[in-house]
């Protein structure tokens, strides 16, 4: 199939860009969904610095290499989120303890972010919204249905101008469901979209990893919401319930053995990655598909490798042919 394979490189920001090409070409990839952190993307000066953008190609052309999204995950937080104190690890420094500036910071990194994205060539930003009501996932105290819809109206309303800006660009947003986000399951992803009046510009980076533990069918989900699908994550995870651990994770890091679910690199988990190509074969999706590689139990460069191996085995296309059809006469 000629979808490209490519990986997104937030779980390798700590790798200088340049050396970082080099790395993943050799591994074998076609290309980079390129983290908005580290020195793998300074949105506002490839918003404004012709030049800056110009290095950033030349580097990817010298390691053969595209750039197929960019992954605003951590400003896109910043959008949505309200007074949360982890913030402080994804804003600048003079912004930390102030709510009001991470968030203004945030909104405009995601419209310098939407500009970046048209500069570099590529038409999609995945990311996070954020969310004012995550901490009333659980309902006790009791939510009321007001605090709800005010939650979803909020998002709206700091989203819209945000897309508005998207839009003069003809660049898409697509939302990683997930814990922490307005949209982290099948029924909160539904209404999101329902509020947005399913506005074209936001849409989905379907990501089967944080569906699984969860209960939620990734291949259903992607065959209900196909038409949203803007991006993919390849990633897989696995859940290990053994009458002590529970499903919410019990406050320990990933990779612990005592929890109850964890990420697991490509093909070591639970995620049915057949069914999922199927359902994108049926929807038409032609987009990369992005190996998000995290998986605290093994080697990185191991994993990516392995991972890389794996999706291109599994990237295959529909059939051109009835396969009962050589029958008749």
């Amino acid at each position: 199939m000629g979808r490209p394979v490519t990986i997104f490189t937030g779980q390798w920001a700590d790798i200088p860009f340049k050396e970082l090409c080099v790395l993943i070409k050799k591994i074998g990839y076609d290309g980079l969904e390129i983290a908005c952190w580290g020195d793998h993307m300074d949105v506002r000066k490839a918003s404004s610095e012709k030049a800056y953008v110009n290095e950033k190609l030349e580097t990817l052309r010298n390691s053969h290499l595209s750039c197929t999204a960019l992954g605003a995950h951590l400003a896109g937080q910043c959008v949505g989120d309200f007074n949360d104190p982890r913030l402080d690890g994804f804003a600048p420094a003079q912004y930390q303890g102030k709510p009001d500036e991470i968030r203004k910071w945030g909104i405009e990194e995601m419209i310098h972010t939407a500009r970046a994205a048209a500069a570099m060539g590529c038409s999609v930003v995945t990311g996070f919204m954020g969310s004012p009501i995550w901490k009333y996932f659980y309902s006790f105290p009791q939510n009321s249905d007001e605090m709800i819809e005010e939650g979803y109206q909020t998002i709206k309303n700091l989203w819209s101008p945000i897309f508005d800006e998207f839009d003069k660009l003809g660049v898409r947003f697509a939302l990683e469901v997930h814990p922490s986000e307005i949209a982290y399951d099948y029924w909160s992803t539904k209404k999101l979209f329902d509020v947005f009046e399913n506005r074209p510009t936001l849409g989905l980076n379907f990501d089967p990893s944080h569906l699984i533990w969860q209960g939620v069918t990734p291949h259903l989900f992607l065959r209900d919401f196909a038409d949203k699908v803007y991006h993919v994550h390849m990633k897989d995870a696995s859940v290990t319930l053994d009458g002590r651990s529970g499903i919410l994770g019990s406050h320990l890091p990933f990779g612990d053995s005592r929890r109850g679910w964890n990420f697991r690199s490509i093909g070591h988990g639970q995620v049915d990655f057949g069914s999922i190509i199927r359902e994108l074969n049926d929807a038409g999706y032609t987009g990369p598909l992005s190996v998000e590689w995290e998986d605290n139990g093994m080697e990185r460069e191991f994993g990516a490798a392995e991972s890389l191996e794996y999706v291109r085995k599994m990237n295959f296309s529909p059939s051109t042919v009835d396969f009962d059809g050589a029958m008749e006469n």
